[in-house]
């Protein structure tokens, strides 16, 4: 059987995807890291009205063009409190930040270039109009789309929604994604390990692959190597109402590697299995009626980077976010000579080192074992070689995949 293609395999696990999921309404304190289903308006005009930038004094330029004038200070501007009254010839009203300009005022003197004494102000120095003023609608005005449908929310845009007026956010329901772990070798971490027992470490991983791509994770435990136990767990799975149903290992052919054939018995319709990937041959695809299906390799280095490379961009998909496919790659230059490439697409752990004229330096770690967390923990990126990539030497220019 060849492999597929690591480009073919994602674009299917997408293709799967027909719709985003519905939409549901959040408050602004709930709706960080949430993604908008529908474009957002502008509710009101920002600023509403024309305001001082700085504090001061309001005139008319008109009346400070000269190197020292004096006005008559008639009134005061603060911010909540505008002066309601109207800035005449000779005249003048101080003035704060974020204050509204009062009528027939088109400047602000700045504080520092005037000296008050009782009812007068003397102003050094010419303004000109518009000096230090803030125009209504200079940020945005009413009507004006700013945030679009599959925007993930951050807290630089819940700012702005906060201003545009929205108190609430149509957002897409976050995806439900169950994670069963396979395997009697595994145990959960803190409790007592027999002779023959490993830590299941790659749920942990990726339970916050999920978070940080928008979905809620549903822990289905650990499923015993039998067809009943795998069945029991998936019945679990199933009836949790489940979008996206992931197992952590047995995805291979062994005689103890029995979830293809656990959920084929469910119904599943198998998509595709086994990638020209490196790590992360044994991936698995498919659907059960709506239930998306991805079975990850057990190897933990394995399983993360799929993860990485398939599950973040599938729930992208999921909460309408456009560009969920889009290559995250990036440029950086080689810091060592590497040999060719074999048929499979690598995603070699590496280090970065940052340059202050250019592109990052990176170094593959020297150990690219499957089953060691430890050489991924010290990797701050994937250097992806395409199959069949030739020999590159120290300089050329490769991609990177960051993994933080």
């Amino acid at each position: 059987m060849s492999l597929l293609p690591v480009e073919e395999a994602l674009r299917r696990v997408l293709a799967g995807v027909t719709e985003p999921l519905g939409e549901e309404t959040v408050g602004l304190a709930d709706a960080d890291g949430r993604t908008l289903a529908r474009d957002l308006a502008a509710r009101r005009t920002q600023p509403p009205f024309a305001a001082s930038s700085m504090d001061g004094y309001a005139v008319r330029s008109a009346d400070v063009s000269r190197a020292t004038s004096s006005l008559i200070v008639v009134g005061e501007s603060a911010a909540g409190r505008g002066f309601a009254g109207t800035v005449g010839p000779g005249e003048a009203a101080r003035i704060f930040t974020g204050a509204p300009m009062p009528s027939g005022a088109d400047a602000v003197a700045l504080q520092e270039n005037a000296v008050r004494t009782g009812a007068e102000v003397t102003i050094s120095g010419p303004v000109k109009p518009g000096q230090f003023v803030r125009p209504a609608g200079m940020d945005f005005r009413e009507g004006d789309v700013l945030l679009t449908a599959g925007t993930r929310l951050d807290p630089r845009r819940l700012a702005l929604a906060a201003a545009m007026g929205w108190a609430d956010l149509p957002v897409r329901r976050r995806p439900r994604v169950g994670l069963l772990a396979t395997g009697d070798e595994l145990v959960r971490p803190g409790e007592a390990l027999g002779p023959d027992q490993i830590v299941a470490s790659n749920l942990y991983a990726v339970v916050r692959l999920v978070a940080r791509a928008g979905g809620e994770a549903v822990d289905l435990g650990i499923a015993a190597d039998t067809h009943e136990g795998l069945a029991g767990s998936l019945e679990t799975g199933f009836a949790s109402g489940l979008d996206v149903l992931v197992t952590l290992g047995g995805a291979s052919v062994g005689e103890h590697d029995l979830v293809q054939e656990a959920l084929r018995r469910q119904g599943m319709e198998l998509g595709f299995w086994r990638i020209a990937l490196r790590p992360g041959k044994p991936l698995m695809h498919g659907r059960l009626g709506k239930l998306l299906f991805l079975g990850l390799p057990g190897n933990p280095v394995s399983a993360i980077v799929c993860g990485l490379i398939f599950l973040e961009p599938l729930l992208r998909a999921l909460v309408g976010d456009p560009d969920a496919g889009r290559d995250r790659t990036e440029p950086a230059i080689l810091a060592v000579d590497l040999p060719g490439n074999d048929a499979r697409q690598d995603y070699v752990r590496a280090t970065l080192v940052p340059r202050p004229d250019g592109l990052p330096l990176v170094t593959p770690l020297p150990v690219q074992d499957s089953g060691m967390l430890s050489a991924l923990a010290r990797a701050d990126a994937l250097l992806v070689r395409p199959p069949h990539a030739p020999a590159a030497e120290t300089g050329s220019l490769v991609r990177v995949l960051r993994l933080t």
